[in-house]
């Protein structure tokens, strides 16, 4: 695999794959910072499921937290390729700047906010008597790292954005290794539980960041971290490019909140926690379907948003029909695991008999319509990544919005169980909703800036 691919020259088939695999892979790894957790959390003697639970409860606002890199990150990225594919690496490198001083500005701000609003956001947003102590060990020591989470994942797309693909797959693996190692160390050889999980998670991060860091300080890509070039003007700009991507994290993590606080109203007492301890379960499996392929579509980003600013129309739609294909490859294959072996997922996270009934059916009604996202997500991070934001956000938008009627509406009808069929109806909606709108603006959009 090339260290570096030149995203304006190269043919396209092989630069949609060289770009997209190791950023799918770098992204199906992250996944194991979450699963991990929940896995060893899940099998904790005498505590795992209400442990889970909390740690369910947590995850979701963490993410929140977490999806201030997107904003960043995928805000400034393609900003940066279009700039490069223009020959204006000076901006490029203002760009980088602004968005290095941008996330270490909201890195502080989310971490004091977030410190002294705890305990209301958990017990708003799901969290029962018994659940609480985990949620807040597990969210006070994560929110402490939230500095190097976010470097490390802001920074990494101006990596993955100068076709550095590789590298910011191995920016991924090395906290993602070290993770694994760290959490049975520290969960069961020192005893810390929940807490030992959180601690093990943000030394893993601080690795990743490090290396991240290091990569954009050397001398080895083009685009380098400077300082100075501060302006008011790129920070709006970057901003809003990354709304959208800010918007579908942001949104997705407030979706599940939500989701956590309707099946714990409709649950009751009784099975309350059970619902939340399988929510837990359903949305880990779908961070292996939903953070892969945004890695397919959120890393193919770079050839879109070079070949729009160089004006190359052509590049782009053969890009996307491959960036498509890989991504309906992938969901299809993740919608056939979910019918086939479901079972062996759950075992992961618990043994108990009722667990495992209730989340196989949940995770195979989650799972209905991943293949109709696949579209979604092309669509959208396509549009990102040409820096056309006015398409992209309402078309995100539109998505949460249905979700959101579906999860009060659904439960209040047909009870608890029915919230899990909130997701495949608003990803069938969304995606054919997104297509529709794609087929009819793209050649408009291209050849406005071909004109340009």
């Amino acid at each position: 695999m090339k260290a570096q691919n030149h995203l304006g020259t190269d043919p396209i088939g092989r630069l949609v794959i060289r770009l997209a695999i190791p950023s799918m892979l770098a992204q199906f790894v992250s996944v194991l910072y979450s699963i991990v957790d929940r896995m060893f959390i899940g099998n904790l003697p005498g505590i795992g499921d209400t442990a889970l639970a909390g740690v369910g409860v947590a995850g979701p606002i963490v993410t929140l937290i977490s999806s201030f890199a997107s904003l960043i990150g995928i805000g400034g990225a393609p900003l940066m390729s279009i700039r490069m594919g223009e020959k204006q690496e000076d901006q490029a490198r203002q760009i980088v700047a602004n968005s290095f001083l941008m996330l270490l500005v909201i890195s502080a701000a989310a971490t004091v906010a977030a410190l002294l609003l705890k305990r209301p956001l958990l017990m708003w947003f799901g969290a029962s008597e018994s659940t609480f102590p985990y949620a807040d060990a597990y969210m006070t020591i994560y929110v402490c790292g939230t500095v190097f989470a976010l470097m490390a994942t802001g920074m990494n797309q101006f990596i993955i954005s100068q076709g550095y693909a590789k590298t910011g797959m191995f920016s991924v693996l090395i906290g993602a290794a070290a993770n694994l190692i760290l959490d049975p160390l520290f969960m069961f050889g020192l005893d810390m539980g929940v807490e030992g999980a959180a601690i093990a998670t943000v030394i893993s991060q601080i690795l990743s960041c490090a290396f991240v860091l290091g990569f954009l300080f050397s001398k080895k890509p083009p685009i380098r971290i400077t300082f100075g070039g501060y302006s008011p003007e790129i920070m709006k700009r970057i901003l809003a490019i990354g709304f959208a991507p800010f918007m579908i994290i942001a949104f997705d993590s407030i979706l599940i909140i939500t989701l956590n606080t309707v099946l714990q109203t409709y649950g009751g007492a009784e099975n309350g926690d059970l619902y939340v301890t399988c929510a837990t379960i359903v949305q880990s499996f779908m961070l292996i379907v939903t953070m892969p392929l945004g890695g397919i579509t959120g890393g193919t980003q770079a050839i879109l948003g070079f070949n729009y600013g160089a004006g190359q129309p052509e590049r782009i739609k053969q890009a996307q029909r491959y960036i498509l294909a890989l991504s309906v490859l992938f969901t299809t294959v993740m919608f056939l695991a979910a019918r086939l072996v479901p079972q062996y997922f759950v075992r992961l996270f618990s043994s108990n008999a009722e667990n495992m009934e209730l989340c196989v059916w949940a995770i195979q009604v989650f799972t209905l319509a991943i293949i109709p996202l696949a579209f979604q997500y092309t669509i959208v991070d396509g549009f990102t990544g040409m820096g056309m934001v006015k398409i992209s956000i309402p078309l995100s938008f539109f998505r949460k919005g249905i979700f959101f009627l579906f999860v009060f509406g659904l439960p209040a009808i047909w009870g608890a169980r029915a919230v899990f069929w909130t997701e495949p109806l608003s990803d069938l909606i969304a995606g054919v909703v997104s297509s529709v709108v794609y087929l009819k603006v793209i050649n408009k959009a291209l050849s406005i800036k071909t004109q340009g």
